[in-house]
C-alpha cells in the first residue's frame, strides 16, 4: 500500500503532461485541417469535380450546354471513337507529330545543352539568349510563325523570292504536308529551349574529373560522349522523354493558332479533334469520351516510360 501512494504523485504529473501534450496536437491538427479546408474546395473544384462530370458525361447522349435529361447510352460514344476513321487519323497525326517533335527537341536539345557547358565566354548570354523562345507563350509563338508562313505578306516567301530560290510567293500552309511539317517546325523552335536547360543541368553533375581522366587515358571527345556522357544523362534524357512526349500528345494551343487544324482537317490532332467535336459539333459526350480516350493514351504512354526507367535502374543495380 505505501508503494502504490508513494508512486502516485509521480505518475500524475507525467498524465497531466500526456494530457496536455495530446490536446496541443489535436489542436494543431484542426487548426491544420482548418488552413487545407480552401485548398480541398479549390482542388475538388477545379479538378475533382470536373473529371468525375466528365466521367459521367461520357456515358450520355448530351447534345446541348444546357442542363436536362439526355439518354444514357453507356460505352457507345466510347466505341463509336475507337471505330471512327476521323478519329484515327487524328491519332496518326498526332503520333506522327509527337515522334518528330520529341525526336528533334531531344537531339537539338542535347547538341545545344552541350555548347552552353562548354567553357565559353560570355556563357550567360548565350543562356539567356536561347531560354527566350520558350519564354515566348505558345499562343504568341504561333501567331509569329502563321505570319512568317503567310502567304502574301510572309518572310519566308520574301527572303526565298529576294535570293532566287522561286519566282512566286507560296502558300506554305496550304499543303496538308507542309503545314503539319511548319507546325512540328515551330514547336521545336519553341520547347528546344526547355529541353536543352533541363539536359544542361544533367551535365553539371557529371564530375570534370571524369572527363580529365578520359583525357589522359586517350579517349577522344567522341568517345568521352558515348563512354560518359550519355550514360550520365540518362535519367535526365528519360525525364526529358515524358515530359515532351505527353505534351506533344496533346498539342492543341499551337495548332489552333497556325492552321486551325486544316488544310482539310491535314493538321488536326486528337486534342484538336476533341474540341472540335464537343464545342463546333456540341456533341458533349462525345467530346467527353474523347477526352477519356486521350487521358488512356497518355497513360499507356507513362507506364511505359515507367516500365523502363525501372528496368533501366534494376539493370544498373545489378550490374554494381
Amino acid at each position: 500500500m505505501a508503494s502504490g501512494t508513494e508512486t502516485a504523485p509521480a505518475a500524475g504529473p507525467i498524465g497531466v503532461l500526456r494530457r496536455r501534450s495530446w490536446r496541443s496536437r489535436t489542436r494543431e491538427v484542426r487548426f491544420a485541417l482548418l488552413l487545407l479546408i480552401p485548398s480541398i474546395i479549390v482542388v475538388f473544384g477545379i479538378v475533382v469535380y470536373p473529371i468525375l462530370r466528365t466521367l459521367y458525361t461520357s456515358f450520355y447522349d448530351v447534345n446541348s450546354p444546357f442542363p436536362g435529361a439526355y439518354p444514357f447510352v453507356g460505352f457507345d460514344n466510347y466505341t463509336h471513337a475507337l471505330g471512327s476513321a476521323d478519329f484515327w487519323s487524328a491519332v496518326e497525326r498526332t503520333g506522327y507529330f509527337t515522334i518528330v517533335s520529341t525526336f528533334l527537341e531531344v537531339t537539338l536539345g542535347l547538341g545545344i545543352a552541350l555548347l552552353l557547358n562548354a567553357r565559353l565566354r560570355a556563357r550567360w548570354l548565350f543562356r539567356s539568349i536561347v531560354v527566350l523562345p520558350w519564354a515566348l507563350p505558345t499562343i504568341v509563338n504561333g501567331a509569329l510563325w502563321r505570319y512568317m508562313f503567310n502567304a502574301q505578306y510572309g518572310v519566308l516567301n520574301a527572303l526565298l523570292t529576294q535570293i532566287g530560290l522561286q519566282n512566286h510567293y507560296h502558300a506554305w500552309l496550304n499543303s496538308q504536308f507542309f503545314a503539319l511539317n511548319a507546325v512540328i517546325f515551330a514547336d521545336v523552335w519553341k520547347n528546344t529551349s526547355l529541353v536543352a536547360f533541363i539536359l544542361l543541368a544533367g551535365l553539371t553533375t557529371i564530375p570534370r574529373e571524369l572527363y580529365e581522366a578520359a583525357r589522359i587515358d586517350g579517349a577522344s571527345p567522341i568517345r568521352a560522349f558515348w563512354d560518359i556522357t550519355l550514360p550520365n544523362l540518362k535519367t535526365a534524357i528519360v525525364i526529358v522523354l515524358v515530359l515532351r512526349t505527353i505534351e506533344a500528345f496533346k498539342v492543341f494551343d499551337i495548332i489552333y493558332v497556325m492552321t486551325r487544324g486544316g488544310p482539310a482537317n491535314g493538321t488536326q490532332s486528337v486534342a484538336l479533334y476533341t474540341y472540335q467535336q464537343a464545342f463546333s459539333n456540341e456533341l458533349f459526350g462525345y467530346g467527353a469520351a474523347l477526352a477519356y480516350l486521350i487521358v488512356l493514351f497518355i497513360a499507356v504512354l507513362a507506364i511505359f516510360y515507367m516500365r523502363a526507367v525501372r528496368s533501366e535502374d534494376a539493370a544498373m543495380g545489378w550490374q554494381a
